[in-house]
């Protein structure tokens, strides 16, 4: 007597890539849903201050706040990929977005609750984290199933352009809404537009059926057979992985010291500047820089370029040349073309959604979300590590020179790993396959 079939097992040969339609259709809702994924994350910076005055936060206060998230974001990536891979993308973004929409719109009730405002919001912030943690690993794993390969470079930079889309749109409406309203009416807002998301891909996208499938499979828990096993050893005695995981790495930690040092550096070395100058004209610069290169990307494989020729040009633009715009910060006095400069490199740094991360759905499409986990984890660890070296630099040698120093020679690294070992050949499945 046969066993029943697994209903978890998901074959990736088997699984049915959208047509045409419902790729712009999934496109662009998971767009919106990044979009609102970077809502529900700044608002918290955004309303720091005037919560530190309503509830009497000191400097080490608030930044135990802010900082909790990223603790939580990091413990849940690999986790969000795995089941990605298991009980498909979508699922994991719907039920993770109906947890984080609900914790951020009850952020201003929570902190009614007692007199602990500081242990409440710590763990609300802990607890987000966790929940959004496994977003782009299962974003990851849906487009390398449901994305063909000749436009899953402009379909994931796409995507990841919600992010400064979100950005951008909590920075204008919640300054607004800060004003008129007071800081609860931003959780309101960006918790309240994350749950009508939910609710239309619900009703519109995800069957019943699908859905509480996945949640009756997360009930039971997941059980592991020999056609759901990682191929662990497989994965990581390949070059090609090692040097996808250190490219990664690489580019999250450029990023993150970027993001949480240039305000401070344009605030002290032109203190006479607009701060809305240079926190939004680099961000404004990255939405077009995004989708041209994923739009570049796409068109060079399908004129018959090789994809991996085509993912280390991406690499070089995304790591190299935005490395020397970071070197160029360190040697200018003038404000604009500080600006300039900033903004370019921001911008350049886009190209990496069409290098690296597509990478690694050409890689192990089967296991993509996993391994995207594990980069992503590594990369929000070497974040954090960077981030307080890069302060640790300002604090000692009084220069941010050496800041923009470390972030050029941290790229470098990323780089030459990917030019040297990177390939675009499955490492999945037997070696079988031609490297492309």
């Amino acid at each position: 007597m046969q066993p029943p079939p697994d209903e978890t097992r998901r074959d990736p040969a088997e699984d049915v890539q959208w047509s045409r339609p419902e790729c712009q259709l999934w496109t662009g809702t998971l767009l919106l849903g990044t979009c609102l994924l970077y809502c529900a994350r700044v608002s918290m910076p955004i309303c720091a201050v005037s919560m530190s005055q309503d509830f009497g936060w000191n400097k080490k206060e608030a930044g135990l706040v802010l900082s909790s998230f990223f603790w939580g974001y990091c413990l849940t990536q690999v986790v969000g990929g795995h089941l990605g891979d298991r009980i498909g993308g979508e699922k994991v973004i719907l039920l993770s977005a109906s947890a984080w929409g609900c914790i951020t719109a009850a952020t201003p009730l929570l902190a009614q609750l007692g007199s602990a405002h500081l242990a409440f919001m710590t763990f609300s912030r802990i607890l987000t984290g966790l929940l959004q943690g496994v977003y782009f690993p299962a974003l990851t794993s849906l487009l390398s199933q449901k994305v063909r390969e000749s436009e899953r470079a402009f379909t994931y930079s796409t995507v990841g352009a919600g992010s400064q889309f979100g950005t951008l749109l909590t920075g204008a409406a919640g300054s607004l809404l800060l004003d008129w309203c007071g800081w609860q009416s931003v959780f309101y807002f960006s918790g309240g537009l994350t749950l009508l998301w939910v609710c239309y891909v619900y009703r519109c996208l995800l069957s019943e059926k699908d859905l509480l499938l996945a949640l009756g499979v997360l009930a039971q828990g997941l059980r592991v057979t020999r056609h759901t096993k990682v191929p662990w050893r497989r994965l990581f005695w390949k070059s090609s992985v090692w040097a996808a995981i250190i490219s990664q790495l690489s580019a999250a930690c450029s990023f993150f010291i970027l993001l949480s040092w240039l305000p401070t550096f344009f605030k002290e070395t032109f203190p006479n500047s607009k701060g809305w100058v240079f926190n939004v004209v680099p961000w404004l610069v990255a939405i077009p820089a995004g989708l041209f290169s994923g739009l570049l990307s796409d068109r060079l494989i399908s004129q018959g370029y090789r994809t991996i020729t085509v993912r280390k040009f991406m690499q070089v633009m995304g790591l190299g040349l935005s490395g020397v715009f970071v070197l160029c910060l360190g040697h200018t006095s003038s404000f604009c073309t500080s600006v300039v400069f900033a903004s370019a490199s921001i911008g350049l740094q886009t190209f990496n959604h069409s290098g690296i991360s597509v990478n690694i759905q050409d890689l192990a499409p089967s296991c993509a979300g996993f391994l995207f986990g594990v980069a992503n984890t590594a990369g929000a660890l070497a974040g954090v590590v960077g981030v307080c070296l890069g302060g640790y630099l300002i604090e000692t040698t009084g220069s941010w020179t050496s800041v923009f120093n470390l972030v050029a020679a941290i790229s470098s690294l990323g780089l030459c790993t990917f030019l040297v070992f990177g390939k675009a050949q499955r490492v999945d499945l037997s070696p079988t396959h031609e490297d492309l």
